[in-house]
This record gives C-alpha cells, sequence and structure tokens, in this order.
C-alpha cells in the first residue's frame, strides 16, 4: 500500500469499540488518537479486507482466545491471515508489551499465532525500559498513562484508616489469596480488608470467601464494577493492596495513584523505578511472600500522607497520545526501508 508522507495514517487497533467493560486506558488511548488520526477498533471483516496502514496489537493473546476451542482455532488462523496481508501490502505492526509472557498457556495453535505476530512486528512498545524486546532499535518506551479525568464525575470518599483493599480482576498471578491470608495474620482488630473485583474463574471467588472464613474484618465483592463503585471502593482505602506474584505493569496501580492513594507492591526493579518517579511514600514494597507484618508496615507508614499528590507529570495524556503518533510514523519508515531492500 502506498501513501504520501503528509497524509496522516490509518491505524487500526486490535480491541473492538469501547464498551461500558472495557479498560479505561484502551479507551482513553482511543479518544486522544482519534483527535489527530483515523484511528478505527477492530472487526474480523476490517482487518481482512479493510485499508489501513498500522496494525496496533494491544493482547494479541485476546484476539486468539474465544469461548471455544473451535472459535479459538478460527481467530488463530484468521489472525496469521491478517498479519501475511500486512507483510504483502507492506502495513506496519506495533506490538504494544503488556505483560512479560501471556498470563494463561495457550494452546498450540494460539502459541502459533503469536510466534507469526512476533516475526511479523514491525515496532515494539514496551510500557517500561526493563521490558525486553527482541530489537532494542525498533523499540520505543510509552509508559502507562494516569486516568486523568475518568473518574472526577465520581465522588471519593475519605480514607478510612486502616482499610487495606485490593480492586481489579480476580486472577491467580494477582495474590489476592495471599493478601487475604496475610491480612487475616494480622493482629489489629481496627483494621479491615475489602476485596473487590470479577472472578476470572468458576472457582475463584468460593477460594477468596473460603479464605477470609468468619473474619468479620474482611468484605468482598466479587464482581464487576461500575466506575462509581470502584473509586468508592479505591477511595474509601488507606493503602491499595497489589500483591501480584510476578509485577512488571500494573493499570490497577495508575488507578490508585490518580485517585490519590498510595500502594502496596512487590519490591523489583519497575516498582523501585516507580517510586523514584512518582514519590516513594506512594509506592509502599514488601521482599519475598507477602505477610502480615508486611502489611502492619505498610499501614504503619501511611497513616500519614504528604501534603503534595503523586508525580504522575511523565503520564499525561497529550505525552502519551504524540508518543503513539511518533511510533507510528517509525514503524511505516521502517517498512518502506524493508521495501527498498
Amino acid at each position: 500500500m502506498t501513501r504520501h508522507d503528509d497524509r496522516p495514517p490509518v491505524v487500526l487497533q486490535s480491541f473492538g469499540e469501547p464498551r461500558p467493560s472495557t479498560n479505561p486506558h484502551m479507551t482513553l488511548l482511543l479518544q486522544g488518537l482519534r483527535e489527530h488520526l483515523d484511528v478505527r477498533t477492530f472487526s474480523w471483516r476490517e482487518a481482512l479486507l479493510g485499508r489501513y496502514h498500522v496494525l496496533h496489537v494491544q493482547w494479541p493473546e485476546v484476539v486468539v482466545t474465544k469461548s471455544s476451542a473451535w472459535r479459538s482455532v478460527l481467530a488463530s488462523a484468521a489472525f496469521v491471515v491478517v498479519l501475511a496481508r500486512c507483510a504483502v501490502r507492506r502495513t506496519a505492526v506495533v506490538r504494544t508489551l503488556h505483560n512479560l509472557a501471556p498470563h494463561e498457556r495457550q494452546p498450540w495453535w494460539g502459541r502459533v499465532a503469536l510466534r507469526v505476530c512476533d516475526r511479523r512486528t514491525t515496532w515494539w512498545v514496551r510500557l517500561n525500559d526493563t521490558t525486553p524486546v527482541p530489537d532494542e532499535a525498533r523499540s520505543s518506551t510509552i509508559p502507562l498513562a494516569d486516568y486523568g479525568d475518568w473518574y472526577a464525575a465520581h465522588p471519593l470518599p475519605a480514607a478510612t484508616p486502616g482499610r487495606v483493599a485490593y480492586v481489579g480482576l480476580v486472577r491467580p498471578y494477582k495474590g489476592v489469596l495471599d493478601l487475604v491470608h496475610a491480612f487475616r495474620g494480622l493482629d489489629d482488630p481496627e483494621s479491615s480488608l475489602r476485596v473487590a473485583g470479577r472472578p476470572a474463574g468458576p472457582t475463584a471467588a468460593d477460594e477468596i470467601e473460603a479464605a477470609a472464613g468468619d473474619d468479620p474484618r474482611v468484605g468482598t465483592e466479587l464482581r464487576h464494577l461500575t466506575d462509581a463503585e470502584l473509586v468508592a471502593e479505591v477511595g474509601a482505602a488507606q493503602l491499595v493492596a497489589l500483591p501480584y506474584r510476578a509485577m512488571h505493569n500494573s493499570g490497577a496501580v495508575l488507578l490508585a495513584l490518580t485517585l490519590g492513594r498510595p500502594v502496596l507492591v512487590p519490591a523489583n526493579e519497575v516498582t523501585d523505578a516507580l517510586a523514584r518517579e512518582v514519590g516513594a511514600w506512594w509506592v509502599q514494597r514488601f521482599d519475598g511472600p507477602l505477610t502480615a507484618d508486611a502489611l502492619a508496615a505498610a499501614l504503619k507508614a501511611t497513616a500519614d500522607g504528604p501534603v503534595d499528590g503523586p508525580d504522575l507529570s511523565r503520564r499525561s495524556w497529550p505525552e502519551v497520545v504524540e508518543r503513539h503518533r511518533e511510533v507510528y510514523a517509525s514503524a511505516l519508515r521502517a517498512v518502506r526501508r524493508r521495501a527498498i531492500r
């Protein structure tokens, strides 16, 4: 596909038109980009037949994972055809690396499609500088943005002293059971724990309820939360605990910081860098498995907060949108260079 350099590229995102349950980060990115570019959302018809210059793949495993095995096989095969079409038409493929690897193991056909996606990727986007990429020369770092005014319409309650909260999708790798067990070992009748979010599997809710047992300090809301409910849960917390067993990037961390609540996260090079960026008080860290002592220390450290909020100046949406536009331009130049060789 040929195009003039002065004409903005048409970009196809790998996610569908936003719905109420869509990750707000995707919605905000789409809104920001559409102020400058023709950005379309994913459908198989558009991907297979449409005319676009850049395919931006956010979570390729989501593209190929469907409700049944045969649907997943068809989606994997169709995705490979889309990627082959991109190669033939010299369409740039931009891939954002949200995670180091998919959280759930893929069947063989899904793994094949993901490998093809890796081979066809023109430009890599990572969310922090520690994420390995296949080619440093064809990569950019664009950090997750804050949530801006997304939740501003909903009242933020005052923090409840001693309240710890987990919010977000309840999945095994996020260490929610570890949090409940650690909290139950906390010898403080004035503390409380809230676990709020949609369980990812059929047994997750039962496991959380069983771990909470008859401890009256533990409350759960195990379902999808509206924006207002999410703000209420986060706002009522003194501390948002996100004890992921392998934390690399997390929208929930940015959500808590945007709403002015400190987080407790595993200590690693990513969270250490975040603490240096936004302020150490806002990013409490723990080493090894989460324990009651680590929870108690974080609650003590956050009992009195700083006057100023976290420094999120590097994560503004205008900056993030502009960086994506630069990535699309770089990817298209890379495609042209390959075609000339």
